[in-house]
This record gives C-alpha cells, structure tokens and sequence, in this order.
C-alpha cells in the first residue's frame, strides 16, 4: 500500500483563489478590502519569516497588510497600547500577534487583549468557548485548516472515526480534539503523560501529530489505510525540513497522508486569510 498524497498547496491555493474572488466582490460594492495586522516583537528569524510569509499572502490576494516590527525590549504596556490602537481601527479587520514573544511579556494576557471580533487566529478564550459550545466563529488557524483537507479527500467521511491526536498544545492539539468532536470523531488526545502512547496510536482510524519532535511516532504504529496529518515543522542540522514522522515510511502504511513541506503548513495561511474575510464580513453586519 502506498499513501494518496493530501496537497496542502494545491488545496490552499484553491481556498486563496476563493478569497480573492470575495475581495473583488467586496471592492466592486464599495466596501474596504479586508485588513490585517501582523505584529512581530523581537529578532526570532523563524517568526520573522513567518510574517513575511503572511504579508505575502494578504498582498497576492488583495488584502490590506499592516506589519508591526517591535523591539525585544518592548514593555508589556507598550505592546497592550499597539493593541488597543488596532483593536480601534477600522480598517484592521483582523489582528495577530507572531508568537513567540520576548519572555518578560505575558503571552496569553496579550492574546486576551485582542478584541475577539478581530482574533483571526483563534485563540482568544472568547472564540475556544464559542467551539467548546459547538457554535464556532473565529476558528483556531491549523486545526480549522486540517478540518479544510479532511473535507477535500473525496469519498471519506471521518464521522465516527476513531481519531488520536499526539500533542495537546493550545495552538494545535486542545482546539484540534473540539473540532474532531465537532465532527463526529471518537477523539483520543495523548500528551507527554500518556501512558503507552504506541497503543493508542494503533487503533487510530485517523492520525494528527502535533508534536515539533522528528520520530516521536514511529512509521510501524501507524494502523493500515488510516489517514495521517503531520503537522510538525523540524529542521535538522543538514538543513532539511521534516514532520514527526518518517514520511518515507509513513507512506507505505497509511492510506492518505500529508507531506512535510506541503501540508499543512500552507492550510494555516490559508485558513488565517479565510478568518481575516470573516471577520470583515462580520464587521460589518455588526454596522448594519
């Protein structure tokens, strides 16, 4: 057996195309193009390349960016005033703070401090609770993107699914397993006190690892056919980029599976892209 690729690039590509066609919409009933601001605090050269990356997006597909590039001795003060400036702006539709973050500065008092309405990325306890009620708004970028490629493998229904989650982040596993629920899955989420983790890895129909740890699930675990979503970005000493697991022979085991670049790396742009359009859209039904 070997694994149908799932192509994170050509899905969201798709995904793109769909959102520009909504922005010339908007621009054609005189309404602003939606805004993004990306704030960037301190020198990590991984987060400055994603905010590019990001900038990019919001550029090829008509969206109004705005880059915030902060020194790593910003005050926490400082950085909850930028905030509240966007969070009054109206042109900014959508606000996102780059983690991580110098660590004088509390991450998640920031991540409040953004207004819900324009929490693009999903992780205000507002937009949690709204998916923990089952009544989601601004969705969590790579667990909604991942949902996004379950929904393009033709003739695959995941409802009932046993599905096991390796990985219990606020960012990926914790809103992954709500919208698995969500979904229908049977929904196992394994973490650093799991016991026997191989176990529960075994009898998963479908596979999400989470992790940022090469080979913390190992190919032979892996059920026969299951559908597996490596969402690990590790770049080794050579200079390569791989997920947590041994693609080449996770490929012979599984039935779909998602590569490393080229997964779901670019979902999560995507799927920010998605949410910064809703959140505009959103906006302005609050207007009316």
């Amino acid at each position: 057996m070997t694994a149908q690729i799932i192509d994170g690039k050509a899905i969201a590509k798709q995904l793109r195309l769909k959102i520009a066609e909504k922005v010339s919409s908007r621009l054609n009933r005189g309404l602003p193009a939606p805004g993004l601001a990306v704030i960037l605090v301190g020198n990590d050269a991984a987060s400055s390349i994603y905010v590019n990356k990001k900038v990019q997006a919001c550029e090829e597909i008509g969206f109004n960016s705005k880059k915030i590039e902060l020194p790593e001795s910003t005050s926490e003060q400082e950085l909850l005033n930028t905030i509240d400036s966007l969070n009054a702006n109206p042109e900014i539709h959508g606000v996102l703070l780059q983690l991580p973050i110098p660590e004088h500065i509390d991450s998640n008092k920031m991540l409040e401090h953004i207004a819900p309405e324009k929490d693009v990325d999903g992780f205000h306890a507002f937009n949690l609770g709204r998916l923990v009620q089952r009544n989601p708004l601004l969705r969590s970028c790579t667990p909604k993107g991942i949902i996004t490629l379950l929904e393009s493998i033709d003739g695959v229904d995941i409802r009932g699914m046993d599905a096991t989650i390796v990985g219990a982040s606020n960012i990926v596993g914790r809103p992954m397993s709500l919208e698995l629920l969500i979904k229908g899955c049977t929904t196992t989420v394994c973490h650093r006190f799991t016991k026997n983790l191989q176990s529960h890895v075994e009898r998963a129909e479908l596979l999400i690892v989470a992790v940022g740890k090469p080979g913390i699930v190992k190919a032979e675990w892996i059920k026969p056919g299951a559908i597996v979503i490596d969402v690990g970005i590790n770049r080794l000493e050579t200079g390569e980029v791989v997920g947590d697991l041994d693609y080449e022979a996770a490929v012979e085991k599984a039935g779909w599976i998602t590569p490393v670049p080229g997964g779901v790396g670019p979902m999560t742009v995507a799927t920010l892209m998605e949410n910064t359009i809703l959140a505009a859209e959103l906006s302005e039904e609050k207007v009316r």
